[in-house]
């Protein structure tokens, strides 16, 4: 197996090379050269297996250049009770009329993306020892929320890294900023940006492909990598709880080998349902993957019409972690579905690029059609869903949850599809204390902690140690800048950490 770059399918990289340069220096994403299969039975020996012997065959499906044993230290290392509060690193929860949510946020930092996070670190230094890399790796972070934290714990005092998070100012919830600027570690680095996600994705995919600044790197014997999911090493392991939920499903008895599931999800950089989207076209019967967005409904506009436009009003929501007008791994699904033409690739993110816009084929719009639904709700309707689900079930909903929620029950109604379907559910309510308090009783204490402590008698849920340890530590991070000083930043950085 090797990785080309969507924008150049004649690049043969391994899949070590891809993990450590994280992109491709022509702006494209890595991709496998080709999607390896599973059958059923494949699928189903995995219930007997442990979830770190279940990541590691699936790795290996992509891995190739990786030893077993290599595969097995990194998923054993990553994968355990001392990160993980459940022994099994995810949980099932079955809500209603054969709806199950798969809880993706039982890792250190509360957050689904801890499930590749944990293990990226292992990943990238077993490639740099593969790889020949005798350079410090830096690795910047755009963050909406979650991956800015889940990629700083993961990375904290790693040995030849170094870590720099960028994020909205005013686009995260108390909590998540907590998280990021009290972060320990020597080798760590966070920073607000005025302005939204988008500028801060784009000032770091700018940073990774300037060769100025690439080359004041390498004189100071560093390289930069990526966490965010435009790196493989990111994506590919979300790939692997979609496939383990199939099993679990089956042990228990709640599904049949063989039998499809919808899976739903709720994105904004489309990282997570194109996990799933992989996991369907390696074998798992999936019948529809449902894209949940919330008002920033650039996805649910693309996946219905094939028009990508994020010349569109943005909005500050109750569900930050998807408060995104660029897509970053529409890139992949598109190359795919092309056939791995990279030309089209390159002619419609240019147009992304310099007009806004871009407008896929109709070939291109009959597969997205045939594979996707999609819809959106707002915030008063995601706090709406809190309270039902609450009130119905007694089973607390974060926000990004509850769009999902609410964006599948929509599906249904409309469609009346009743195949049983997985909901992914990507972060703890604690960390959006103040709207799921607010949706179940109507206001939330003004403390950050005290809501924290309201939340835990209204859910019933165990406070997850790491959140309540955040009460008494220091905030150390308390920079900002605008967008066009983020390559001074990082520059000015680099040597310090």
């Amino acid at each position: 197996m090797y990785y080309k770059s969507t924008r150049n399918s004649a690049l043969k990289l391994s899949s070590a090379e891809a993990i450590v340069k994280g992109i491709s220096e022509d702006g494209g994403l890595f991709v496998p050269s080709e999607i390896p299969s599973l059958t059923i039975d494949e699928i189903v020996s995995y219930a007997d297996m442990s979830y770190p012997e279940r990541a590691a065959r699936i790795f290996s499906k992509f891995l190739t250049d990786f030893t077993d044993a290599e595969l097995r230290y990194c998923t054993e290392s990553a994968y355990n009770d001392k990160s993980f509060a459940s022994a099994s690193i995810t949980e099932i929860s079955h809500l209603f009329d054969g709806t199950y949510v798969l809880e993706l946020w039982h890792g250190p930092t509360c957050a689904f993306k801890d499930m590749a996070l944990q293990i990226l670190p292992y990943l990238l230094t077993t490639s740099m020892k593969k790889t020949g890399v005798d350079k410090k790796v830096v690795i910047l972070v755009a963050t909406s929320g979650d991956t800015g934290k889940a990629a700083l714990e993961g990375f904290a005092d790693v040995e030849g890294t170094s870590i720099m998070v960028f994020y909205p100012e005013d686009g995260v919830s108390a909590m998540q900023k907590k998280q990021m600027t009290t972060q320990d570690g020597a080798n760590v680095s966070v920073c607000a940006v005025k302005g939204n996600f988008d500028d801060c994705q784009n000032g770091v995919k700018a940073i990774f492909t300037d060769a100025s600044i690439k080359e004041k790197l390498s004189e100071q014997g560093r390289v930069f990598s990526s966490a965010n999911s435009i790196n493989w090493g990111r994506l590919a392991p979300q790939i692997i709880y979609y496939i383990s939920a199939y099993s679990e499903l089956v042990k228990n008895g709640d599904i049949n080998a063989g039998d499809k599931i919808n899976i739903t999800v709720p994105t904004g950089n489309f990282g997570n349902i194109l996990a799933a989207y992989y996991a369907k076209k390696m074998g798992l019967p999936v019948n529809k993957l449902i894209c949940a967005s919330n008002s920033n409904n650039v996805l649910t506009d693309f996946l219905k019409t094939g028009v990508y436009d994020r010349n569109r009003h943005f909005f500050t929501t109750i569900s930050p972690s998807m408060d995104i007008l660029i897509s970053s791994n529409l890139e992949r699904l598109l190359y795919i579905m092309t056939g791995g033409d990279d030309s089209r690739i390159r002619e419609w993110f240019s147009a992304l690029s310099s007009q806004g816009r871009y407008e896929v084929s109709e070939d291109v719009k009959a597969q997205l059609a045939d594979e996707f639904a999609a819809g959106c709700c707002d915030d008063e309707q995601t706090k709406a869903t809190i309270k039902e689900i609450y009130d119905k079930y007694s089973y607390t909903l974060d926000t990004h949850t509850a769009v999902a929620v609410k964006v599948y029950e929509d599906y249904r109604k409309a469609t009346g599809d009743s195949t049983r379907t997985v909901i992914a559910s990507t972060a703890s309510p604690y960390k959006f204390g103040t709207a799921v308090l607010e949706a179940i009783t109507g206001s939330a204490p003004e403390d950050e902690f005290d809501k924290v402590a309201e939340l835990n008698r209204v859910s019933g849920y165990d406070v997850p140690r790491s959140l309540a340890e955040l009460k008494t530590k220091a905030v150390r991070f308390t920079g900002s800048v605008d967008k066009a000083e983020m390559p001074a930043f990082v520059l000015d950085t680099i040597g310090k950490i």
